[in-house]
């Protein structure tokens, strides 16, 4: 009768074991508790798959509302989609989630996070892999305005965030492309002989990248401007101030600087001289 009865409970333990190694195996993301699926989640992520860590965090997103690993998850979903090159959706991701945690205590992080997503669109395919810096600066510069944006609010709301140093080194990368776009087409006008259109561009650049590098293009831009309008007062007025700050500038010595890209330079592909 003993042995019966141990026998009986011997196979309810291993009943009862089978029963949980066979539940085990069959959680999913949609039957995982919370705690298990953001592990589950998390732990693609590190490991770099970011199609699956995505599908994760959306499902967890999805079945827990509300509460601290929701928002983290957002976070992390948003990081995910960045890593797996979908710029759109990170963008989308993050951008809801400051406006819904606007006080989160990682809204710091969310606003270099977005800096990010849009300083990586600031170039194309092509341009960033070829590393043609000239091409970028010729292309539209919304993204390097976003991007400005989103590191700027970043240092002005939370100056000592982690983050901030960095943004700030981006910030400067980002201004001196802008400034150079914008010198990109004074120069463009300049040869084209619209001197009014290049001399706002030149002064748009003095008045708004004073630190930048391209500010001294952009007086020997204005120069040029002012003697093709017939203005030589203030042609005079503005080479010396080039002179005064920029001695070593090419156009102090060749008034025709910046000469036009030959017609050869002009048919390499991606040579930026389009």
């Amino acid at each position: 009768m003993r042995a019966t009865k141990l026998i009986i409970l011997l196979a309810l333990a291993l009943a009862t074991s089978a029963c949980s190694m066979f539940r085990h195996k069959g959680e999913t993301i949609d039957t995982m508790p919370v705690d298990k699926l953001y592990a589950n989640a998390h732990d693609s992520l590190e490991n770099s798959d970011f199609a699956a860590a995505e599908k994760a965090y959306q499902r967890l997103i999805a079945r827990f509302p509300s509460g601290d690993i929701n928002e983290q998850a957002q976070i992390e979903l948003a990081y995910a989609q960045y890593k797996d090159n979908k710029p759109e959706d990170a963008y989308s991701t993050i951008n809801r989630f400051i406006k819904t945690f606007p006080t989160h205590k990682h809204a710091d992080y969310a606003y270099y996070l977005r800096g990010l997503i849009n300083f990586d669109r600031t170039g194309g395919l092509i341009e960033r892999y070829l590393g043609r810096e000239s091409a970028t600066t010729r292309r539209d510069q919304g993204y390097n305005l976003q991007s400005f944006d989103d590191f700027s609010q970043l240092t002005r709301r939370y100056p000592n965030s982690a983050y901030a140093t960095d943004a700030r080194q981006r910030m400067i990368f980002l201004r001196n492309q802008l400034a150079q776009f914008e010198v990109n087409v004074a120069e463009y006008y300049v040869r084209v002989k619209a001197y009014i259109a290049a001399a706002n561009r030149s002064q748009y650049v003095i008045e708004h990248y004073q630190q930048s590098p391209e500010t001294a293009d952009a007086l020997a831009l204005l120069t040029r401007s002012y003697i093709g309008l017939d203005r030589p007062a203030l042609a005079d007025q503005t080479r010396k101030v080039l002179a005064l700050n920029y001695p070593n500038h090419p156009y102090l010595t060749d008034d025709k600087w910046p000469h036009a890209p030959s017609i050869w330079r002009k048919a390499i592909p991606f040579s930026g001289h389009h």
